[in-house]
Protein backbone atom coordinates (compact mmCIF):
# COMPACT_ATOMS: atom_id res chain seq x y z
CA UNK A 1 0.00 0.00 0.00
CA UNK A 2 2.70 2.33 1.15
CA UNK A 3 4.29 1.49 -2.47
CA UNK A 4 1.07 2.49 -4.39
CA UNK A 5 1.28 5.58 -2.09
CA UNK A 6 4.32 6.57 -3.64
CA UNK A 7 4.21 5.70 -7.03
CA UNK A 8 0.51 7.94 -7.25
CA UNK A 9 2.22 10.89 -5.37
CA UNK A 10 5.26 10.97 -7.64
CA UNK A 11 2.70 10.24 -10.82
CA UNK A 12 1.04 13.07 -9.31
CA UNK A 13 3.93 15.39 -9.32
CA UNK A 14 5.28 14.14 -12.70
CA UNK A 15 1.34 15.40 -14.19
CA UNK A 16 1.49 18.35 -12.20
CA UNK A 17 4.95 18.79 -14.01
CA UNK A 18 3.71 18.83 -17.67
CA UNK A 19 0.30 20.74 -16.91
CA UNK A 20 2.53 23.59 -15.53
CA UNK A 21 4.63 22.98 -18.72
CA UNK A 22 1.81 22.89 -20.96
CA UNK A 23 0.09 26.11 -19.52
CA UNK A 24 3.19 28.06 -19.84
CA UNK A 25 4.86 26.80 -22.68
CA UNK A 26 4.73 30.31 -24.36
CA UNK A 27 6.83 31.72 -21.70
CA UNK A 28 9.22 28.85 -21.57
CA UNK A 29 9.72 29.37 -25.73
CA UNK A 30 10.01 32.91 -25.57
CA UNK A 31 12.95 32.13 -22.73
CA UNK A 32 14.75 29.45 -25.10
CA UNK A 33 14.71 31.84 -27.70
CA UNK A 34 16.00 34.53 -25.85
CA UNK A 35 19.06 32.26 -24.73
CA UNK A 36 19.25 30.77 -28.09
CA UNK A 37 19.64 34.20 -30.01
CA UNK A 38 22.30 35.18 -27.15
CA UNK A 39 24.23 32.11 -27.75
CA UNK A 40 24.29 32.71 -31.81
CA UNK A 41 25.22 36.13 -31.16
CA UNK A 42 28.21 35.03 -28.98
CA UNK A 43 29.11 32.61 -31.47
CA UNK A 44 29.11 35.28 -34.21
CA UNK A 45 31.30 37.72 -31.88
CA UNK A 46 34.21 34.86 -31.54
CA UNK A 47 34.00 33.93 -35.25
CA UNK A 48 34.61 38.08 -35.97
CA UNK A 49 37.60 37.89 -33.55
CA UNK A 50 39.22 34.86 -34.68
CA UNK A 51 38.93 36.04 -38.35
CA UNK A 52 40.32 39.44 -36.90
CA UNK A 53 43.07 37.54 -35.55
CA UNK A 54 43.69 35.78 -38.20
CA UNK A 55 44.53 39.26 -40.38
CA UNK A 56 46.91 39.78 -38.13
CA UNK A 57 48.42 36.09 -39.00
CA UNK A 58 48.07 37.31 -42.54
CA UNK A 59 50.00 40.68 -42.06
CA UNK A 60 52.52 38.56 -39.69
CA UNK A 61 53.28 36.53 -42.78
CA UNK A 62 53.72 39.12 -45.18
CA UNK A 63 56.30 41.16 -42.91
CA UNK A 64 58.14 37.40 -42.37
CA UNK A 65 58.07 36.73 -46.71
CA UNK A 66 59.15 41.00 -46.99
CA UNK A 67 62.14 40.45 -44.60
CA UNK A 68 63.29 37.08 -45.67
CA UNK A 69 63.17 38.20 -49.63
CA UNK A 70 65.04 41.33 -48.59
CA UNK A 71 67.90 39.19 -46.36
CA UNK A 72 68.30 37.14 -49.50
CA UNK A 73 68.98 39.92 -52.10
CA UNK A 74 71.67 41.45 -49.18
CA UNK A 75 73.16 38.30 -48.93
CA UNK A 76 73.74 37.58 -52.36
CA UNK A 77 75.00 41.04 -53.41
CA UNK A 78 77.33 40.08 -50.18
CA UNK A 79 78.58 37.10 -52.32
CA UNK A 80 78.90 38.92 -55.31
CA UNK A 81 81.70 40.96 -52.67
CA UNK A 82 83.24 38.20 -51.93
CA UNK A 83 81.47 38.75 -48.06
CA UNK A 84 81.03 34.55 -47.66
CA UNK A 85 80.74 35.11 -43.83
CA UNK A 86 78.10 37.72 -43.77
CA UNK A 87 76.38 35.62 -46.48
CA UNK A 88 75.85 33.03 -44.25
CA UNK A 89 74.96 34.50 -41.83
CA UNK A 90 72.26 35.93 -43.88
CA UNK A 91 71.39 32.50 -44.42
CA UNK A 92 70.64 31.12 -40.69
CA UNK A 93 68.66 34.37 -40.75
CA UNK A 94 66.47 33.69 -43.89
CA UNK A 95 66.39 29.63 -42.67
CA UNK A 96 64.80 31.16 -39.85
CA UNK A 97 62.17 33.37 -41.24
CA UNK A 98 61.17 30.69 -43.85
CA UNK A 99 60.38 27.80 -40.95
CA UNK A 100 58.41 30.55 -39.24
CA UNK A 101 56.58 31.23 -42.70
CA UNK A 102 55.85 27.80 -43.01
CA UNK A 103 54.22 27.58 -39.14
CA UNK A 104 52.54 30.37 -40.09
CA UNK A 105 51.16 29.18 -43.57
CA UNK A 106 50.35 25.91 -41.65
CA UNK A 107 48.54 27.84 -39.21
CA UNK A 108 46.15 30.03 -41.79
CA UNK A 109 45.39 26.85 -43.07
CA UNK A 110 43.96 24.77 -39.92
CA UNK A 111 42.26 28.49 -39.51
CA UNK A 112 40.73 28.38 -43.14
CA UNK A 113 39.01 24.74 -42.21
CA UNK A 114 38.10 25.76 -38.99
CA UNK A 115 36.82 28.87 -39.98
CA UNK A 116 34.54 27.30 -42.88
CA UNK A 117 32.90 25.01 -40.84
CA UNK A 118 32.25 27.44 -38.00
CA UNK A 119 30.73 29.31 -40.76
CA UNK A 120 28.27 26.13 -42.01
CA UNK A 121 27.38 25.77 -38.14
CA UNK A 122 26.61 29.53 -37.73
CA UNK A 123 24.53 29.33 -40.87
CA UNK A 124 22.51 27.04 -39.81
CA UNK A 125 22.24 28.01 -36.24
CA UNK A 126 20.66 31.24 -37.79
CA UNK A 127 18.40 29.54 -39.74
CA UNK A 128 17.21 27.49 -37.24
CA UNK A 129 16.53 30.59 -34.96
CA UNK A 130 14.50 32.33 -37.82
CA UNK A 131 12.30 29.78 -37.97
CA UNK A 132 11.81 29.56 -34.15
CA UNK A 133 11.14 32.73 -34.03
CA UNK A 134 9.11 32.51 -36.97
CA UNK A 135 7.28 29.81 -35.22
CA UNK A 136 6.87 31.85 -31.99
CA UNK A 137 5.22 34.22 -33.31
CA UNK A 138 2.52 31.60 -34.75
CA UNK A 139 2.09 30.31 -31.79
CA UNK A 140 1.60 33.14 -29.91
CA UNK A 141 -1.26 33.75 -32.54
CA UNK A 142 -2.58 30.39 -32.08
CA UNK A 143 -2.21 31.03 -28.24
CA UNK A 144 -4.82 34.07 -28.27
CA UNK A 145 -7.31 32.64 -30.78
CA UNK A 146 -7.67 29.54 -28.12
CA UNK A 147 -7.93 31.67 -24.89
CA UNK A 148 -10.61 33.41 -26.90
CA UNK A 149 -12.31 30.26 -27.55
CA UNK A 150 -12.00 28.81 -24.59
CA UNK A 151 -14.90 29.74 -21.89
CA UNK A 152 -14.57 30.32 -19.30
CA UNK A 153 -11.06 31.66 -19.30
CA UNK A 154 -8.49 29.99 -16.85
CA UNK A 155 -6.81 33.62 -15.75
CA UNK A 156 -10.57 34.61 -14.59
CA UNK A 157 -10.86 37.21 -17.75
CA UNK A 158 -13.54 37.97 -19.37
CA UNK A 159 -14.74 35.53 -22.56
CA UNK A 160 -16.12 36.04 -25.90
CA UNK A 161 -19.43 34.59 -25.07
CA UNK A 162 -19.40 36.70 -21.98
CA UNK A 163 -18.67 40.21 -23.59
CA UNK A 164 -21.81 39.51 -26.18
CA UNK A 165 -24.03 38.62 -23.42
CA UNK A 166 -23.31 42.05 -21.74
CA UNK A 167 -23.41 43.41 -25.09
CA UNK A 168 -27.22 42.01 -25.44
CA UNK A 169 -28.15 42.83 -22.23
CA UNK A 170 -27.06 46.51 -22.90
CA UNK A 171 -28.87 46.88 -25.98
CA UNK A 172 -31.87 45.57 -24.10
CA UNK A 173 -31.81 47.78 -21.69
CA UNK A 174 -30.79 51.18 -23.92
CA UNK A 175 -33.95 49.70 -26.47
CA UNK A 176 -36.29 49.79 -23.30
CA UNK A 177 -35.10 53.01 -21.90
CA UNK A 178 -36.27 54.50 -25.52
CA UNK A 179 -39.49 52.76 -25.52
CA UNK A 180 -40.11 54.90 -22.16
CA UNK A 181 -38.89 58.00 -23.18
CA UNK A 182 -41.49 57.71 -26.09
CA UNK A 183 -43.78 56.67 -23.95
CA UNK A 184 -43.58 59.39 -21.31
CA UNK A 185 -43.43 61.67 -24.47
CA UNK A 186 -46.99 60.80 -25.63
CA UNK A 187 -48.55 60.93 -22.25
CA UNK A 188 -47.57 64.23 -21.64
CA UNK A 189 -48.24 66.11 -24.73
CA UNK A 190 -50.39 63.95 -26.75
CA UNK A 191 -52.15 66.76 -28.18
CA UNK A 192 -49.51 68.72 -29.44
CA UNK A 193 -47.84 65.32 -30.84
CA UNK A 194 -51.55 64.45 -33.05
CA UNK A 195 -51.41 68.21 -34.42
CA UNK A 196 -47.57 67.82 -35.55
CA UNK A 197 -48.75 64.19 -37.40
CA UNK A 198 -51.56 65.73 -39.00
CA UNK A 199 -49.84 68.84 -40.48
CA UNK A 200 -47.00 67.05 -41.52
CA UNK A 201 -49.24 64.71 -43.44
CA UNK A 202 -50.82 67.88 -45.07
CA UNK A 203 -54.22 68.38 -42.97
CA UNK A 204 -54.44 71.79 -41.85
CA UNK A 205 -52.58 75.11 -41.76
CA UNK A 206 -49.04 75.20 -41.48
CA UNK A 207 -47.86 76.54 -38.49
CA UNK A 208 -44.17 76.71 -38.82
CA UNK A 209 -42.31 77.83 -42.22
CA UNK A 210 -41.35 75.07 -45.19
CA UNK A 211 -39.06 75.29 -48.07
CA UNK A 212 -42.21 74.92 -50.44
CA UNK A 213 -43.32 78.61 -49.03
CA UNK A 214 -39.67 80.12 -49.41
CA UNK A 215 -39.24 78.76 -53.14
CA UNK A 216 -42.75 80.40 -53.88
CA UNK A 217 -41.78 83.68 -52.35
CA UNK A 218 -38.64 84.20 -54.01
CA UNK A 219 -39.97 82.85 -57.42
CA UNK A 220 -42.75 85.79 -57.24
CA UNK A 221 -39.83 88.46 -56.27
CA UNK A 222 -37.72 87.20 -59.09
CA UNK A 223 -40.77 87.47 -61.45
CA UNK A 224 -41.65 91.07 -60.41
CA UNK A 225 -38.02 92.25 -60.39
CA UNK A 226 -38.16 90.88 -64.33
CA UNK A 227 -41.30 92.72 -64.64
CA UNK A 228 -39.78 95.90 -63.17
CA UNK A 229 -37.19 95.69 -65.69
CA UNK A 230 -39.72 95.54 -69.10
Amino acid sequence: MLTLLRTLARGAAAQAREDAYDRHALLVLDQQIRETAADLERGRRTLAAAMAGDGAEARRLAEVEARAADLETRAVAALSAGREDLAREAAEAIANLEAERDALCRSRATFAAEVARMRAVLADATRRQAALERGRRVAAAAEAVRRLRRTPTVSGGASLREAEATLTRLQRIQAEAVEADDALTAIETPEATIAERLESEGFGPRTRPCSDDVMARMRSRAEAARAGCV
